[in-house]
């Protein structure tokens, strides 16, 4: 018990740094998600729900666009497949862990928990069961938590923001934000430029389907791209 608590402290130490990214993204999504037209209810009810801040972005640009339903949730789903990858590398971890953590664990994948998880349990190898998911609660404490409050904050604050002052330019600024940091190898640029060239020239398609042409687009490409230098 006592390790698991320590392991548990080390996961919120660890994650701290997180909160420098995790609270100005959570109320700029609750402030731009109120402009857009939802109540702090609705916005409370889609960062608890989804908590997935690049697929939140994702759905909200297309609902003001005025997009089918089942293309947002579709290109929402699409954008977080990683989620799956994820996953299946946490597994050899935490899958012996019992149902109801397995539960908690799985909603509380997200980009920062996997990421300090995955570093320490490679690092760690002889931790325990207990410890691993006593570390992993840990990030996400600090991680998922707080992204409600700022979620929260920001939709009370974006309710209170006269209709004239439109902030709609926030949403596509905030998506550029997610990844472009992540564009590292020239797999990765080439993947962004095929997306952008697809958007722009396919943008004639009905239903705002070029969304997931162009992001097809740019997968293939940027696997090719990879192919042919791993050659």
């Amino acid at each position: 018990m006592a390790s698991s608590t320590s392991s548990y402290l080390r996961g919120i130490r660890d994650a701290l740094p997180f909160l420098l990214v995790v609270a100005p993204f959570g109320m700029l999504f609750g402030v731009v998600a109120t402009e857009a037209g939802l109540n702090i209810a609705q916005v409370m009810g889609f960062s608890v729900v989804v908590i997935a801040g690049a697929a939140q972005f994702t759905a909200l640009q297309l609902m003001q666009e005025q997009a089918p339903t089942v293309i947002v949730l579709a290109s929402a789903l699409a954008v977080n497949l990683r989620m799956a990858m994820y996953a299946a590398s946490l597994a050899p971890h935490l899958g012996a862990a019992p149902g109801w953590q397995r539960v908690l664990i799985a909603y509380f994948n997200v980009d920062g928990t996997y990421a300090l998880s995955h570093l320490r349990y490679e690092a760690r190898p002889d931790l325990s069961l207990p410890e691993k998911v006593g570390y992993y609660m840990g990030t996400a404490t600090v991680i998922c938590v707080p992204w409600y409050i700022a979620s929260w904050a920001g939709a009370v604050l974006g309710a209170a923001i006269p209709a004239e002052l439109s902030i709609d330019f926030a949403v596509p600024i905030a998506f550029m934000s997610f990844f472009a940091p992540a564009l590292r190898t020239a797999a990765h640029v080439a993947a962004a430029l095929a997306a952008i060239i697809l958007a722009i020239s396919l943008q004639w398609v009905p239903n705002n389907l070029w969304i997931l042409l162009a992001g097809a687009g740019g997968m293939i490409v940027g696997a090719e791209v990879e192919r042919r230098m791993a050659k």
